[in-house]
């Protein structure tokens, strides 16, 4: 079992959101980043705002600006310079480096690997059916080229990690029966998310990571990477995601619409149902958007004492 290595309660508070720009922020995007924001805010701490543009088929011309543009219209002020990851992939390179014989080389089509489950008896659509097999694991097949590189994963005991989340509470994963490999370069040259949110992580200081619940399955794998590249391990919470009519995850994807529209109250159709989606409790008085991130910061506060996980070193919002 793993011990998680964390940042020292008396560390300054330093979190960050992290959207993608493949589209203009939904509200799935807005509770995201209201929850990081309050979280720093509440703590009076720095919040930062990387751009996470890795996946270049994907992106949309001109989505980062529109991006940064809603955050401030919603009162939302990023501390220091926004980095974008696309600029910063030299130092994505050189932790695949340091992880040595920690990566292989993988030759592997998802086609070939979901064939090769399903010959193992996985079912199709289940969690086993997804775990890497581990075919290139002890060295290519003659004739086979490199598609992508993976990361081993444990065996045994140093294959369980634990750790608590702020809001979810403990958490458990066994990196080996229920992850597998993962790939930390993919087939078309593009780096893995799991490797650049933890380097970008560690360069800038994150001590407190404030995301969607959909993350919180990649959570064991960032730690064993922290692990391997001796990172420290920033304290984790995550919140429910927001979904459509048929419970699917509101993303670019599935329709999602932006919340922003250049001249539509957003405190009233954005912000304060965000809040409500969180289950921040705000009164209906409310009607300006710096009353709206104070009182919304107490009510924060209130959330997370209720939910008997608050950060050991939470000020009271408006001391010193």
């Amino acid at each position: 079992m793993q011990v998680t290595n964390h940042f020292s309660p008396a560390a300054n508070y330093t979190g960050r959101f992290a959207p993608s720009p493949t589209g203009p922020l939904h509200m799935g995007s807005l509770v995201a980043a209201m929850a990081s924001y309050l979280d720093a805010k509440a703590q009076h701490g720095r919040w930062l705002v990387r751009i996470e543009d890795l996946d270049f088929d994907r992106n949309v011309a001109g989505a980062d600006q529109q991006i940064l543009h809603s955050l401030q219209r919603c009162g939302m002020q990023w501390d220091g310079e926004v980095v974008w990851q696309s600029r910063r992939q030299a130092l994505y390179a050189a932790a695949l480096e340091q992880l040595g014989t920690q990566v292989y080389p993988c030759a592997c089509s998802r086609k070939e690997i979901a064939d090769s489950l399903l010959r193992s008896g996985a079912t199709a659509g289940t969690a086993a059916s997804q775990i890497y097999p581990g075919t290139c694991r002890h060295g290519l097949a003659t004739g086979k080229t490199p598609r992508a590189w993976r990361l081993r994963v444990p065996d045994g005991d140093a294959a369980v990690f634990r750790f608590i989340d702020r809001l979810c509470g403990p958490q458990v994963q066994n990196l080996a029966s229920e992850v597998g490999d993962f790939v930390l370069k993919r087939a078309d040259g593009f780096w893995a998310y799991q490797l650049a949110v933890v380097v970008d992580d560690a360069a800038q200081g994150i001590t407190h990571v404030v995301r969607g619940a959909d993350l919180l399955d990649s959570t064991a794998r960032q730690m064993y990477l922290q692990q391997l590249l001796g990172l420290p391990v920033p304290r984790y919470l995550h919140v429910p995601v927001v979904t459509n009519a048929d419970g699917e995850k509101l993303s670019k994807q599935t329709g999602a619409l932006a919340f922003d529209r250049g001249d539509n109250d957003l405190l009233h159709e954005a912000l304060i149902p965000a809040a409500h989606f969180l289950g921040l409790v705000i009164g209906d008085h409310i009607a300006t958007i710096p009353a709206f991130w104070h009182a919304a910061t107490f009510a924060w506060q209130r959330k997370l004492a209720q939910a008997g996980q608050p950060d050991p070193h939470l000020a009271p919002h408006g001391s010193a």
